[in-house]
C-alpha cells in the first residue's frame, strides 16, 4: 500500500502534506484552473476530507517505474455516491509533484463543487497560514 493512501486512510493530514512537493500542482475535478503549491494543495485536501463522507480507496494501480500511481476511491457527498480517482506523479525525491482528481457521476461532481465552494474561504485562510 502506498504511503499516501495510508496517510489519507488514517486521516493523518500532516503525513499527507509531508508527501507533497513544495511546487506540487493540484488539478481539481471541479475548478477551472489548477492550484499550485504545497500549502494550497494541503488546504484543499483538508477541505475534501471534511466534505466527503465514507471515503474509501478501493483500488491502487502503480506504474512499474514507480513515478505514477492511481488510487480509485468511493465516497458520499451531500447524500450522493461519488466515484473517483487520484492520479499522482512523483518527482525524483519521491514527493507528489502532480496531483489530478477525476470524479463521476456529474450529479455527485456538482454536489462536490458546491460543498467545496462553501469551504473555499476556510481553505484560502488555511493555505495562507501555512
Amino acid at each position: 500500500m502506498h504511503p499516501f493512501r495510508t496517510a489519507v486512510e488514517k486521516r493523518d493530514l500532516d503525513a499527507v502534506e509531508a508527501l507533497l512537493a513544495e511546487d506540487v500542482v493540484f488539478t481539481s475535478p471541479v475548478a477551472f484552473k489548477p492550484y499550485a503549491g504545497r500549502a494550497m494543495t494541503a488546504a484543499v485536501l483538508r477541505g475534501v476530507l471534511r466534505v466527503l463522507e465514507d471515503f474509501t480507496y478501493v483500488r491502487e494501480i502503480a506504474d512499474p517505474g514507480g513515478r505514477d500511481h492511481a488510487l480509485v476511491f468511493t465516497a458520499v457527498v451531500d447524500g450522493k455516491r461519488i466515484q473517483g480517482c487520484d492520479f499522482l506523479h512523483f518527482d525524483e525525491d519521491g514527493l507528489i509533484d502532480d496531483f489530478t482528481v477525476m470524479v463521476r457521476p456529474l450529479s455527485a461532481a456538482q454536489a462536490l463543487a458546491a460543498a467545496m465552494g462553501a469551504q473555499f474561504d476556510r481553505i484560502a485562510r488555511e493555505a495562507a497560514e501555512s
